[in-house]
């Protein structure tokens, strides 16, 4: 067995500096997470339960989790395979809503359009987004459906 991977975060909710919270309706949903020598993250509840929307919620981090771990297994895959990857965006989606009692991350879409560098293998390419799917960490730690919506492109020259 590999040895284990240890990562550490401290989230801090920052809303205090504004006053206790008292009552559901008037306390700062504000937090920072901070992790060793990066830049912190400055966040808060989704709008839809009074947080700020300038900054990011925890379902938009899910989501970046699953799109950026996604990304980072193709590449990876796709460079092994020989395949020369230009460019790769995702315009990723999750959807929560209530599943039986529960409010919950139920479907994840992810949408990358890729550029590959000329020869590639159109097949191969879009058989790499369930290999990379397979070995994606984060995918396999959630439980709801990731679907990968592919649009790849092969450049000429």
């Amino acid at each position: 067995m590999a040895n284990p991977h240890f990562y550490r975060a401290k989230v801090k909710w920052t809303g205090g500096d504004r006053g206790p919270a008292v009552s559901y309706e008037s306390y700062s949903r504000a937090f920072r997470v901070d992790m060793a020598g990066k830049a912190s993250i400055e966040g808060s509840a989704d709008p839809s339960y009074r947080g700020d929307a300038v900054r990011v919620n925890p379902e938009e981090m899910l989501v970046a989790s699953i799109s950026s771990c996604h990304l980072l297994t193709y590449l990876a895959l796709a460079v092994r395979a020989r395949m020369d990857v230009v460019s790769y965006e995702d315009d990723a989606e999750g959807i929560m809503q209530m599943e039986g009692d529960k409010m919950k991350v139920t479907d994840v879409i992810l949408r990358p359009s890729i550029v590959l560098g000329p020869g590639a293998d159109l097949d191969k390419a879009q058989a790499l987004h369930d290999q990379a799917h397979a070995q994606c960490f984060i995918a396999n730690s959630v439980t709801c459906d990731i679907r990968v919506e592919a649009m790849i492109v092969i450049r000429d020259s």
